[in-house]
């Protein structure tokens, strides 16, 4: 919890004393069975109980540090309440009914892809992925053959281990990762997203724990063997073109906000008139990577006038700011499935989750040495950024290997990166289970 002044709590800006009084009503109107239905009720509710659950995994010892913070405690969280039947039936369905069938995914979406990429530097989007792209494909692709052969030591069907272990931990986190992913997955599979969520789920927050802890050990074989490192510098030569000051973007005025949801949306309809056409020839991809190719060329082209992108940027912002924590419980209620988080739970499965991300370690630190970075820093950027749970997990993992300058690649990782694996999930999957 936010405390201002000596005695004074806030949750998401309200002090605590009426943050009481509204969870009290909310509950009340629970109890009762009269909570609103539609967004009403489900935004209501998701909002006051994800900031206040978002809160307290932020400031609890342990799970702040190692285990991804307020939103392992937002989702877990959720899926508890709901696995021990502690949220009304009826608060779930209006829940759960908001977060698929009322679209809230889908725009939490569109805004964070939209604005994440039109907020970033084009000069480092451009030159960055010249040299730091092959990095993370090398992460990528070490991890996931390394988790197909472990799997298939385990008796694991290798197509599954990729696309339930490999894929989700290599995603880029909850929002922009595994719930895109579980999206992708249900259109190609015709499996519920929820189903699938419940797979997923368990695979991120075990992975982001391993990135967090393998941080801390670069950081110590770092100083063991200094010819391996920068000290927190990625580039082995003085490249000014890889620095940047990353989205900075300010409102200027409250029609910033409308202008933001306008443009990201209007990039989700576009990537969705585009899934369509392909659909007819034949090609089955998910409207978010044709959503996510569009937003980078023109970024990378510079066809949106600066004022659009800076209104995306701001848009993003604001969601992200203001709703991660009603998302991340509406994912705990709605797609995760507490039941079988404890099923999969097996030392098989930990050893196949710890080898994906020892595969993104090594895959990025030898292809980042091939391009003029340093080893250790391209492991924790590529690899282990590319490994944890997003924005949470890479503030994580550049706090253990005490290289918190290294933050603006460690956001090309979760955007792109994890951009880069939804688009590869879109293509790959129906490809392990035709």
């Amino acid at each position: 919890m936010e405390q201002l002044g000596k005695n004074k709590i806030e949750v998401m800006g309200i002090d605590l004393k009426m943050f009481t009084v509204i969870a009290v009503i909310i509950l009340a109107a629970c109890a009762l069975g009269v909570l609103p239905g539609g967004m009403v009720g489900a935004f209501l509710f998701l909002m006051v109980f994800g900031a206040l659950l978002n809160q307290i995994g932020n400031v609890t010892p342990i799970i702040k540090t190692f285990l991804g913070g307020g939103a392992i405690v937002c989702i877990f969280g959720g899926a508890a309440l709901v696995y021990a039947n502690i949220i009304p039936e009826p608060v779930v369905e209006t829940c759960t009914t908001f977060m698929t069938d009322g679209g809230f995914l889908d725009f939490y979406i569109a805004a964070l892809i939209t604005g994440s990429i039109l907020g970033m530097n084009r000069k480092l989007l451009i030159s960055a992925a010249i040299r730091y792209l092959p990095c993370i494909i090398g992460a990528v692709a070490l991890a996931l053959v390394l988790v197909s052969v472990f799997g298939k030591m385990f008796g694991m069907d290798s197509g599954e281990s990729i696309a339930y272990i490999g894929i989700p931990i290599m995603g880029g986190g909850m929002g922009a990762g595994a719930v895109p992913i579980s999206k992708v997955f249900e259109s190609a599979l015709g499996i519920p997203a929820e189903q699938i969520m419940g797979r997923l789920v368990p695979a991120v927050a075990l992975g982001n724990a391993f990135a967090i802890v393998c941080g801390g050990l670069l950081n110590r074989l770092g100083q063991a063997v200094p010819a391996l490192t920068g000290n927190g510098q990625l580039v082995r030569t003085d490249d000014e073109s890889l620095k940047q000051k990353d989205n900075d973007a300010v409102a200027t005025g409250l029609g910033d906000y409308a202008t933001g949801l306008v443009v990201a949306t209007c990039f989700f309809a576009f990537g969705s008139v585009v899934a369509k056409l392909i659909a007819m020839a034949g090609l089955d991809i998910h409207p978010y990577a044709w959503m996510i190719i569009s937003v980078a060329v023109a970024k990378c082209t510079g066809i949106i006038p600066e004022k659009y992108e800076n209104a995306a940027a701001v848009w993003y912002k604001f969601v992200s700011t203001n709703w991660t924590g009603a998302l991340m419980l509406g994912i705990g209620i709605a797609y995760t499935d507490m039941g079988q988080i404890i099923e999969a739970m097996t030392p098989t499965y930990i050893v196949l989750v710890f080898v994906v991300v020892l595969g993104a370690i090594i895959g990025a630190g030898v292809i980042g040495r091939l391009v003029g970075f340093y080893p250790i820093e391209a492991a924790i950027t590529a690899g282990l950024c590319m490994a944890n749970m997003g924005g949470t997990g890479d503030v994580a993992v550049l706090m253990a290997s005490k290289r918190m300058e290294l933050m603006p690649f460690a956001q090309i990782s979760s955007r792109l990166g994890g951009a880069f694996i939804i688009l590869m999930a879109s293509v790959m999957v129906p490809i392990f289970f035709a």
